[in-house]
């Protein structure tokens, strides 16, 4: 009797210390659907709506935090979505700088963790901590290759510089000199604004003194708007450009006429319509559109939400291997589905063509970016 007692209490001990195997596969969502990025946010948020609650037989919840554009808040997100909420995943957030914060989360937690933002540094140089971090946008360095491009091959000489005085606006002119001299480019000047700035005519008037033939704007969302509306204002007859940081209708209504004829390169989900069928984005761009109009007023899905949903297409891709393995709430399981998101292969998402690998994290090459024209108000694929 003494040894079947004891053999019972062993048994519940070893329940009890046995790591907690979850029903449902947990996703934690951090996003600024508040602050000077809410224009990224609040399209992402939409996609996660409407993301489907099954995957490989398995209940999925989103847990969606808003971080307020802040990445103070992003870390007390992502710690309390890791510590608190148990979440096999970690998604986001919205911009570089606030990605930037959560990968010492990420990676102390030994949770895979996706980010929603497009600054190479997210995910290089490979190391311990980002050994667990992934990304969906392109990288600074593919969309800055088809800019100098395009302004090589328009006869741009000499480019002005205007950015955020933050990672992301150091990340993409960074990137962009890199590739100056390759295009015969000469920086001529260099001005940085705050995201929450309400001016920027001192940094504007000295950019036009320099009288570069173009000004790139290297900053996201509605705050990108602001420089290309004072210039404007001040005569500036160069050709101006922008980073595809800026895609979205809110930033199309505060920049208005002003933004006409600015070129920038983008995803090719932007201009889905317009791809030939031939491109393979088309079709799966094509039905995450369906899909968002009829949740959502028809024409409101953009480069934002589509990166949103590649979270999906990626989970979608890689839950199903990891389960091979382990089962979601444990410790295996983050595990497993790291290394199966690592293993992603010809995944056809609505930017382009993924495929992930040790030292590669984001996984799209050069098909996943075109140039693009604003015209009459909205997105024109240049020729």
């Amino acid at each position: 009797m003494f040894k079947k007692l004891a053999l019972a209490s062993a048994v519940a001990l070893s329940v009890l210390a046995a790591p907690a195997v979850q029903a449902q596969i947990k996703v934690g969502v951090t996003i600024s659907t508040t602050g000077p990025a809410a224009s990224l946010g609040i399209p992402e948020k939409n996609a996660f709506a409407i993301m489907p609650r099954t995957i490989a037989g398995k209940s999925v919840q989103y847990i969606v935090l808003d971080d307020a554009s802040d990445p103070v808040a992003a870390v007390k997100n992502a710690r309390k979505l890791l510590s608190e909420d148990k979440v096999d995943v970690l998604l986001g957030s919205s911009i570089t700088p606030n990605s930037l914060a959560m990968i010492d989360v990420a990676s102390e937690g030994e949770t895979p963790m996706i980010a929603i933002a497009s600054s190479l540094r997210i995910v290089d140089p490979m190391d311990a901590k980002r050994y667990w971090v992934f990304k969906t946008p392109q990288n600074d360095a593919h969309m800055m290759t088809a800019m100098s491009a395009h302004m090589a091959d328009n006869g741009i000489k000499t480019v002005g510089l205007i950015g955020f005085n933050d990672a992301y606006g150091e990340g993409v002119m960074s990137e962009f000199g890199k590739l100056t001299a390759a295009r015969k480019l000469t920086v001529v000047a260099q001005e940085r604004y705050a995201r929450n700035d309400t001016s920027v005519t001192g940094q504007v008037l000295k950019l036009m003194s320099a009288n570069p033939d173009a000004i790139m704007i290297a900053a996201s969302g509605t705050p990108a708007a602001l420089p290309a509306k004072q210039l404007k204002e001040r005569g500036y007859k160069g050709r101006i450009y922008f980073t595809d940081g800026v895609i979205n209708d809110d930033f199309l209504r505060v920049g208005g006429k002003d933004l006409e004829g600015a070129f920038l390169p983008a995803g090719p989900f932007v201009v889905a319509k317009q791809l030939p069928d031939s491109n393979p984005t088309k079709k799966v761009s094509m039905d995450f559109i369906k899909l968002h109009d009829a949740a959502y007023p028809p024409g409101s899905a953009n480069s934002f939400s589509a990166h949103a949903w590649n979270t999906y297409l990626m989970l979608n891709n890689a839950i199903p291997v990891a389960l091979k393995t382990a089962q979601p709430g444990t410790k295996e399981f983050r595990k497993a589905l790291r290394d199966a998101i690592e293993g992603t292969k010809d995944l056809v998402t609505t930017h382009g063509v993924m495929n992930m690998s040790k030292t590669d994290h984001m996984g799209f090459d050069q098909r996943a970016r075109v140039m693009v024209q604003i015209e009459n108000g909205g997105w024109k694929l240049a020729k």
